[in-house]
């Protein structure tokens, strides 16, 4: 008789079985052979040499990918969520002002994340689809005196992508931290962290990088680093706490190195000028081809829109749900619909490196087009 009470469970006997599905949405995107093929290599143990080597190349590649010389870069293991808490815990203390940009759904978690921790935050909002102007954000600067600004770059509940010009210097002139969520736009647009002023920049793996979900580059500055390694209490996570993250990435000088685990990000890059260019070109034909299908384009502002995530108008009369729906049954292909403020009024369609291209385009389009024909519409 056994001595368990709980029997093992049939369905752990079976197989895994995955279905191949083209992974259109805002994210996760499709992950490329050459990636899969790169998490089936050996285990190694957290203080091998080679992994200090590996560490040490990721390392190098996001300071590539972010356009920085930031010694203080590395990848977190967790979501874009991990990353964002990570920036707002280290920079900010109870009491601390913040001001976060409130144009989608990142900028509403970045301000709830700071509350949770006993900071005074205030916001700036501006309608789904819209952005904000450098006087716009000054004139709060000036009221509000954070130690900390938030901004989404990519927003991928709205499809906005938003200038970054200017900002880091008004931030500085505050002698504020100016942190940037880029989860949906790195490597899809242009972004250069050094050169625009950035002291916090995170992204995620799963998007336009094409890795698994789970792995999250960020970097800081020196300024915000000054600020952090000054701070008069610890932060709110011990897994988080950058002086420990520090370490373990070799980050801080120090010889020791006290490593736990590691994500290995690989991704295929043929330059990031390339992939710029080559996410703008595709967002374009995408853009022609939906506005001669007679659908509308969420962001009006044609330089506003985010390349690697494309926000269509709810097409009138139909249950974007049903839509959704039948392109999934039909084509085993994945769309969703909007995210936080922009539920119930958009189609999202994510194509994010190597999904970025005219063919997936015209799959697209074609799946669309005959979801139109076959779910029902209604008398609007």
């Amino acid at each position: 008789m056994s001595s368990t009470a709980v029997a093992p469970p049939a369905c752990l006997r079976r197989p895994l079985v995955v279905p191949r599905r083209f992974m259109f949405g805002p994210g996760p995107s499709n992950v490329p052979p050459r990636i899969l093929e790169a998490g089936a290599n050996p285990i190694l143990g957290h203080m091998h040499p080679e992994i200090f080597e590996i560490m040490s190349d990721i390392k190098s590649g996001i300071q590539y990918l972010f356009q920085t010389k930031n010694s203080m870069t590395l990848a977190l293991t967790g979501t874009g969520h991990t990353a964002m808490e990570c920036a707002i815990f280290n920079a900010v203390e109870a009491g601390e002002s913040v001001l976060t940009a409130v144009n989608g759904i990142w900028g509403e978690r970045a301000a709830d994340m700071a509350e949770r921790i006993g900071a005074r935050v205030n916001t700036i909002v501006a309608p789904p689809g819209g952005c904000f102007s450098l006087e716009e954000i000054e004139k709060a600067l000036s009221k509000h005196r954070p130690v900390l600004f938030f901004l989404t770059h990519g927003e991928s509940s709205t499809g906005v992508l938003h200038p970054l010009d200017g900002i880091g210097d008004l931030c500085h002139k505050y002698n504020c931290l100016f942190l940037v969520d880029s989860v949906a736009s790195m490597g899809g647009a242009p972004l250069c962290m050094d050169k625009q002023g950035i002291d916090i920049l995170y992204t995620g793996s799963q998007k336009v990088l094409n890795a698994p979900p789970g792995t999250a580059p960020i970097s800081f500055s020196d300024r915000a680093c000054q600020k952090i390694f000054n701070r008069k209490t610890k932060p709110v996570s011990f897994f988080l706490d950058l002086s420990w993250l520090a370490n373990y990435w070799g980050c801080d000088g120090k010889p020791s190195r006290s490593c736990s685990l590691y994500k290995l990000i690989t991704f295929q890059m043929l330059g990031l000028e390339n992939s710029w260019e080559r996410h703008r070109k595709v967002a374009e034909y995408f853009h022609d081809g939906l506005e001669n299908m007679g659908l509308k384009l969420f962001v009006t502002e044609k330089s506003a829109r985010l390349p690697t995530v494309t926000t269509i108008v709810a097409p009138p009369g139909y249950d974007w749900k049903e839509i959704t729906a039948y392109i999934m049954k039909t084509y085993n292909l994945e769309i969703s619909g909007g995210l936080g403020p922009s539920v119930g009024l958009v189609l999202r369609v994510g194509l994010m490196g190597c999904n970025s291209s005219k063919a997936n385009v015209d799959m697209v389009l074609t799946a669309l087009k005959n979801a139109l024909k076959h779910c029902h519409k209604s008398r609007v």
